[in-house]
């Protein structure tokens, strides 16, 4: 299934792409899949995966194709970066720093495949017991809007490498990049029907693939309602299951931080996309001796941020500020205008009128500017629950003890920061943290070789690393008697009158 030109009459719909930004439409129109197709695309993928074509393919040739795969998007990068960040309403060059490393997920995994080992387990008697990895068959992947191609290709890679045949369901605000990687990989010879990809709406086609019997593992990034939700239907049909939900990423900043340094890495945390990933610093818990200071300078530095806003997609730019959609606006700003909710420091409503850096209009896009709220209770849903926009809330501590029970005061666990300039607080504070990923001095650092994933409510299961790899398999145990036939006569007769016969159980 890919994009259409025209719907037909069996109840699929049309949808329009368009930047966020702007508000101008970027395709015709993407034709929305309905339950049906879903139906098919299984049916169809399921006889791809018994065919062997992928599936039984040797390990090593398979290493190759990803690997020239990695080559072809490695040429094709620039016409990428330019598509993902005119539907994302997101910069050029965060684009090229974000998808310039894609290459190596699919390098990674084509290198694990030509090195990852089954192993020989150690059975008693006279018993060869070899165990192998074996792909799972039909794997259904959701990816979000926020990240389309690289949580895509981080998903892809791993369920490639391990042999399954792969549906992709992409986010109906931003599709077209995972439609085009899905058509490009056929250039590097993935075989046909292997890598599918599904555009159409959660409500649609998410149950389909997550109820189906056929589907083996389903492995989304949403949020955490809808993870609760599809983990039930998976849950029903006894398949595998990987979730990157939500999270609310603590900063904690202590005393003895490099300010400057911290003040950088903050604004980093908070406002990259706007806020718009699952692991933005959106709780940003300070030191009481150093928090005028770093307040000073983190607001300047939001205020700079703010003063960078505009539509200059083509030139370098550091923020844009937009949001996904007018309804994502709305919804920011009612939370964040509550009566009582706190102080606002900066922002906090809508961008209207003109960009002083480009003089764009704002009223064509979804833009909010970076917001910092103080004096938020902890029972607030500004502190408990992911917004999913540049706003940060920020808070006090007396020492460190108070700094650790306000960074786990929250039911997600996704990622979180120290910035301290004491190495054994470091690793103190990071084992301490309820987190699957901690950053010390640093944040939104990830490598294809380090896992990926949550804790509490973040999600379950782990992306990336030789962990992704084994999800997308199971274990398949091979047991050989390798006794003489002379002794295989003694032992193997259950019922012989002389009691001789082997352990069988075990």
């Amino acid at each position: 299934m890919g994009r259409l030109e025209d719907p037909d009459s069996t109840g699929r719909q049309e949808h329009v792409v368009k930047n966020p930004a702007t508000g101008k439409t970027l395709a015709r129109t993407v034709i929305m899949a309905n339950a049906e197709d879903a139906q098919t695309t299984i049916y169809d993928a399921h006889q791809n995966f018994r065919s062997g074509v992928w599936s039984k393919k040797p390990a090593v040739e398979r290493a190759q194709v990803l690997s020239a795969l990695a080559h072809v998007l490695s040429i094709r990068m620039e016409e990428f970066v330019y598509l993902e960040s005119m539907q994302t309403g997101r910069p050029i060059r965060e684009m090229k720093a974000q998808l310039g490393r894609l290459p190596e997920w699919l390098e990674y995994f084509a290198a694990a495949l030509r090195t990852h080992q089954g192993f020989i387990a150690p059975t008693q008697g006279k018993l060869l017991n070899y165990v192998q990895r074996i792909p799972l068959g039909v794997v259904a992947q959701v990816t979000p809007f926020n990240h389309p191609l690289l949580i895509a290709i981080k998903k892809i890679a791993p369920a490639l490498a391990a042999g399954n045949s792969v549906i992709v369901k992409p986010s109906e605000a931003a599709p077209l990049s995972v439609l085009q990687f899905a058509e490009m990989s056929l250039i590097a010879g993935v075989p046909p029907g292997v890598l599918n990809v599904l555009p159409g709406y959660g409500k649609t086609i998410v149950p389909e693939l997550a109820s189906h019997p056929l589907v083996r593992k389903v492995d989304i990034t949403a949020g955490t309602k809808t993870g609760r939700a599809i983990g039930k239907l998976v849950g029903s049909n006894l398949a595998e299951y990987t979730a990157e939900l939500g999270g609310k990423a603590p900063i904690v900043v202590f005393k003895d931080a490099d300010i400057q340094s911290a003040v950088s890495g903050a604004a980093f945390a908070c406002f990259i996309a706007s806020g718009q990933t699952c692991v933005s610093g959106t709780r940003l818990i300070i030191q009481d001796e150093i928090y005028d200071e770093f307040m000073e300078q983190f607001l300047k530095k939001v205020e700079s941020i703010t003063a960078r806003m505009g539509n200059r997609i083509i030139e370098r730019k550091d923020h844009d500020g937009y949001s996904i959609s007018q309804g994502q606006l709305e919804r920011i700003e009612k939370l964040v205008q509550r009566p009582g909710i706190g102080n606002i420091l900066t922002g906090g409503r809508r961008l209207t009128g003109t960009s002083p850096l480009d003089g764009h209009d704002f009223s064509k896009g979804s833009f909010f500017p970076p917001t910092v709220i103080s004096d938020v209770q902890l029972e607030d849903d500004l502190w408990r629950e992911e917004v999913f926009g540049p706003v940060v809330v920020v808070k006090r501590f007396y020492d460190e003890a108070e700094g650790i029970e306000l960074a786990n005061a929250c039911k997600y666990g996704l990622g979180a920061g120290i910035w301290t300039s004491d190495l054994s607080r470091a690793h103190r504070v990071a084992a301490e943290i309820e987190s699957g990923l901690v950053w010390v001095n640093t944040h939104h650092r990830n490598d294809p070789s380090s896992p990926w994933g949550g804790m509490k409510q973040s999600g379950i299961g782990r992306e990336n690393g030789l962990e992704a790899l084994d999800a997308y398999t199971q274990s398949k145990s091979t047991i050989v008697n390798i006794a003489s036939a002379e002794e295989t006569r003694t032992t193997i007769d259950w019922f012989a009158d002389d009691d001789v016969s082997e352990k069988r159980y075990g």
